[in-house]
């Protein structure tokens, strides 16, 4: 039986705390910004901005407690290491997403049944306004990083900003609306709609945590890559088959048997296993691969590599 993989795990960790720090001192600055927009307007809707972003704060220190654990090398107890501690931490981030929906709808409602006066809210728009560039900014940035090194935790946290950004904008054009117009409903009323795709954002974080943490296999499209790359790969052998896959945090395990004549050397399975192994790397990034080779007597077909 044959096993690779972690490559560069602990290099990318390093780097994914780096962000994950980054995000807490983000957070913390607009934070404050969000928190002296509210009390200058005294705006339901500038409130709920800085309550959500709160909840950002602490989905950012979350989120970097999960990449430091998640760092930790395989030990007795955790012999496929502890990668997964990612995507607690993403449903966690969901959760204080919804959380947060919840928080926001509860205000607005309140404001819908004792409208209040804004106070300058030209200051307080401008205020929030440079926060929200800070937000999307980052944002980016943790999409774009996130990606790059299959950071789970990373992914959540850029999606929680992202519903920020949303709800700032939202919250923004209410709180202008209702200057402009004079009608104070539409304050809290368009925080509400906000909220609503808030609440949206955090279930869809929670549904693909879920489903990493149910060992969910890879999109159809990259088994489908998998499989060419191993029949492509493994001239010499007389099947494959068996081929699972899962994702745990930024790794995807992939194991199947592999089938070889039974007067094959040791030496010239090891070859081929080689072979398979060197393709997938170079087509697809931070795998452990385990290959369990067969005599040909347990083969399930004949004549063709099948997986």
């Amino acid at each position: 039986m044959r096993l690779h993989g972690r490559g560069k795990a602990m290099e990318t960790m390093s780097r994914a705390e780096r962000i994950g720090a980054g995000s807490i001192a983000i957070g913390c600055l607009v934070l404050a910004m969000k928190s002296a927009a509210w009390w200058l307007t005294g705006s339901a809707a500038l409130y709920s901005d800085a309550l959500e972003t709160v909840v950002n704060v602490a989905a950012s220190v979350v989120a970097l407690v999960a990449l430091r654990l998640a760092e930790k090398p395989a030990d007795a107890n955790h012999p496929y290491g502890h990668d997964k501690a990612e995507l607690f931490a993403a449903v966690i981030e969901g959760g204080l997403i919804v959380a947060a929906a919840a928080m926001i709808l509860q205000h607005a409602f309140i404001t819908w049944r004792d409208p209040r006066p804004i106070f300058m809210p030209v200051q307080g728009l401008g205020i929030n306004a440079l926060a929200t560039v800070i937000n999307a900014a980052w944002a980016a940035v943790l999409l774009r990083e996130g990606r790059r090194i299959r950071s789970p935790a990373l992914m959540a946290d850029a999606r929680h900003l992202l519903a920020d950004v949303v709800t700032s904008i939202g919250v923004a054009a209410g709180l202008g609306v209702a200057v402009l117009t004079g009608v104070q409903a539409l304050d809290p009323l368009l925080a509400a709609v906000t909220a609503l795709h808030i609440l949206w954002s955090g279930l869809a974080v929670v549904r693909q945590s879920v489903g990493g943490l149910m060992d969910e296999a890879p999109s159809p499209a990259i088994v489908d890559r998998i499989r060419a790359l191993v029949g492509a790969h493994a001239a010499g052998a007389l099947e494959a088959h068996d081929l699972r896959t899962r994702h745990a945090g930024r790794l995807t395990f992939l194991e199947f048997h592999l089938v070889v004549p039974a007067a094959m050397t040791v030496a010239e399975a090891h070859d081929i296993c080689d072979r398979i192994e060197a393709a997938l790397k170079t087509a697809m990034a931070e795998l452990v691969i385990t290959i369990h080779v067969e005599p040909e007597g347990k083969a399930k077909h004949q004549g063709v590599i099948v997986l």
